[in-house]
């Protein structure tokens, strides 16, 4: 295990703390208690595994699955639950970036399925208010919703 793997892991053991926190403090909205259950626990057997795994997957390769894992529905999501993670991270100087999942629309140029439209009208208000978008970006989201209803 190099000092490196170590280090990361603790930052994301970090990481996996906020986004338990997250999870209790703002549940998603049509998430009930056996839900929150089951991603605590998910999140707490990532988290076991960083250093309690085969050594040869003590890498940070195999490491960037955990994170992809932790950090999906904080990167595709919106709500309290999700500004507050992110919160959290930048308090605790865990230079994780939020990647904003508006981007690959915007570069598209339309909404392809259902889920994206969802997402697109879920992350709108929230994406202009914390500076992800420019008022441009929203115009442009907002006709291709159109677009998509249509």
């Amino acid at each position: 295990m190099t000092k490196k793997y170590i280090e990361e892991g603790k930052k994301l053991e970090q990481a996996i703390d906020i986004a338990i926190e997250s999870f209790k403090k703002y549940p998603p909205k049509d998430f009930n208690q056996a839900n929150i259950d089951h991603v605590v626990n998910c999140y707490l057997e990532d988290k076991r595994s960083i250093f309690n795994c085969e050594s040869k997957f003590q890498n940070l390769s195999s490491l960037k699955y955990t994170i992809t894992n932790v950090f999906t529905i904080f990167h595709e999501s919106s709500g309290p639950g999700v500004e507050y993670f992110w919160q959290k991270l930048k308090e605790n100087k865990l230079d994780y970036e939020r990647k904003n999942p508006l981007e690959k629309i915007l570069k598209r140029g339309k909404i392809k399925n259902d889920i994206e439209f969802q997402l697109v009208i879920d992350m709108i208000p929230v994406a202009e208010q914390v500076g992800l978008i420019s008022l441009d970006q929203e115009k442009a989201l907002n006709e291709m919703l159109g677009k998509y209803e249509n």
